[in-house]
């Protein structure tokens, strides 16, 4: 397992390994790696010769009031599982290395129609923040394919808009979300939540299957999303949102668009104590 801290580093292993025809796959993360970041990366080991994982807390991923300080930073545990994997090369930039100019002063990438919408309204430039690492650490590594987690929906959609609007010749692939025993969707931030916080937390995913069979007998879209959602607050969530979309622009459906052979998706976004929970279940009607 070969370990880069430079770009240079980074790009002279690379062209290496292109020169022998090997093929680069992906998978950028914040590091704390758990069971869903492994299976990204076998995923990866299955689609290329070779690869490349990335440990970067991006802080254009955090607002001020958010949890970048103190985001749990495991490198040395997150080595140990990445080499278990036989995981071909390390990425480990910095700041200075992704924002020479500042995080302030660098320029930006932004996907404006999916950008603003859903986890956007309540994370205004966290989508900025991850189009524009991103599309950086594309332009370091050149994969052939990047892996990224389902969980993450939205994150998903911007990053293969972002592929395709600017033309980059790689192939962008998602990963099934990984979850708990209790159902709860892997998420480094689950360390975060307490034994009783823990209890409660089947009932989130429990919510969004609930709101799936509904829709699927027929039941009006907005009361069953208003059902949804009391039913959490009154397991003690505090709701951003749950909302239904179809799955190729995440346009909002209505009841004149529930078609046959439509697959949609319930995205949903709760705090729990301290913690910030994403979830989303697909489904085809």
């Amino acid at each position: 397992m070969i370990t880069c801290n430079t770009i240079e580093q980074l790009r002279t292993q690379v062209s290496q390994w292109r020169k022998e025809g090997e093929t680069i796959a992906f998978v950028p993360t914040m590091g704390h790696l758990h069971d869903g970041h492994l299976s990204l990366i076998d995923i990866a080991r299955q689609k290329a010769s070779r690869v490349v994982v990335s440990i970067y807390v991006n802080p254009l991923q955090f607002a001020p009031d958010e949890d970048f300080a103190s985001y749990p930073r495991t490198l040395g545990d997150d080595l140990e599982k990445l080499g278990t994997l036989d995981t071909d090369l390390i990425f480990l930039p910095d700041s200075a290395m992704i924002y020479p100019r500042g995080e302030q002063c660098s320029a930006f990438v932004e996907v404006p129609d999916l950008t603003h919408i859903i986890e956007g309204e309540f994370r205004p430039g966290f989508f900025r923040g991850v189009a524009t690492v991103v599309l950086k650490l594309f332009n370091m590594v050149e994969p052939d394919i990047a892996v990224f987690g389902e969980k993450d929906f939205q994150q998903l959609l911007i990053i293969r808009r972002l592929v395709e609007d600017m033309c980059l010749p790689i192939e962008i692939i998602g990963g099934v979300t990984r979850r708990e025993e209790s159902g709860l969707a892997m998420s480094s931030r689950n360390i975060y939540l307490d034994n009783q916080e823990r209890d409660k937390c089947s009932l989130f995913s429990e919510a969004l299957a609930v709101f799936r069979h509904q829709i699927e007998a027929g039941s009006s879209i907005a009361d069953t999303q208003e059902a949804c959602i009391k039913t959490l607050k009154n397991h003690g969530f505090v709701v951003d949102y749950v909302t239904l979309r179809e799955t190729s622009r995440l346009d909002v459906v209505s009841e004149g668009e529930r078609v046959k052979g439509k697959e949609l998706i319930v995205l949903a976004a709760v705090k729990l104590g301290k913690t910030r929970l994403i979830d989303n279940l697909k489904f085809t009607l």
